[in-house]
């Protein structure tokens, strides 16, 4: 059985790397998987203590974020999509929706 600070130390790594990933790059697709891997290194510490604690709580917390998680990528790439077709890029330095 794996320990569960094992377990702690990956969604650790794996949230600081979808931070560095949100606050580095500029490309607004990458900013929307690095928030996925952010929602799923939370979604890896509930399991985990959901298995460490014997309850059934946090992977009952973890389907309702990943349905949140889902809808909020359809409603980003439909966004990004849209934003896309007006001024064709997807660098969100230089995207300025307000001024057309």
């Amino acid at each position: 059985m794996v320990p569960l600070n094992y377990y702690l130390i990956l969604s650790g790594i794996l949230f600081v790397i979808g931070v560095t990933g949100v606050l580095v790059r500029r490309n607004a697709i990458i900013i929307f998987m690095s928030i996925e891997l952010m929602l799923n290194a939370v979604n890896l510490t509930f399991i985990a203590f959901s298995r460490y604690l014997n309850s059934i709580d946090g992977q009952i917390f973890v389907i309702m974020v990943m349905a949140v998680a889902a809808a909020e990528v359809v409603v980003g790439l439909a966004l990004i999509i849209a934003v896309f077709r007006i001024k064709e890029t997807v660098n969100v330095d230089e995207i300025n929706i307000l001024k057309w």
